[in-house]
């Protein structure tokens, strides 16, 4: 059975919803970037780092600003946490992740080594 589908979209209408996507990231990136700013003033950049100590289960935040880390108590380290938590529903937070308010990009922090120094892997794994 043939179903009639539209191949062809017209340009304007694409043009419009892509300049309606690229406004609402915009949008989406200075309101993450404001409320990073009233939580700690001057974070450029939050770094997520989960570890366990004693058994327990925690996370390391460490706020950023354009000439370094930025003085903030634990509070504000808790709230930016939960907000990029909240505002990246999504992501994996079971890895180190570097969040740019500049850009608006949550990437994946994983540590590299070099393969000549054989740290990468497992010794039962190693050839």
């Amino acid at each position: 059975m043939n179903i009639p589908q539209r191949t062809h979209f017209p340009r304007a209408g694409q043009a419009v919803l892509g300049a309606r996507r690229a406004r609402q990231r915009t949008q989406f990136v200075r309101i993450i970037a404001s409320q990073l700013d009233l939580i700690a003033p001057g974070t450029v950049r939050v770094h997520t780092v989960p570890v366990t100590r004693d058994g327990r289960r925690r996370t390391f935040v460490v706020l950023d600003g354009p000439a370094g880390p930025v003085t903030a108590d634990r509070d504000a380290h808790r709230a930016a946490h939960g907000l990029l938590q909240r505002a990246f529903p999504a992501a994996d937070w079971n890895v180190p992740r570097t969040y740019d308010a500049r850009t608006g990009d949550l990437k994946a922090n994983a540590p590299t080594v070099p393969a000549e120094l054989d740290l990468d892997t497992a010794p039962e794994t190693r050839p």
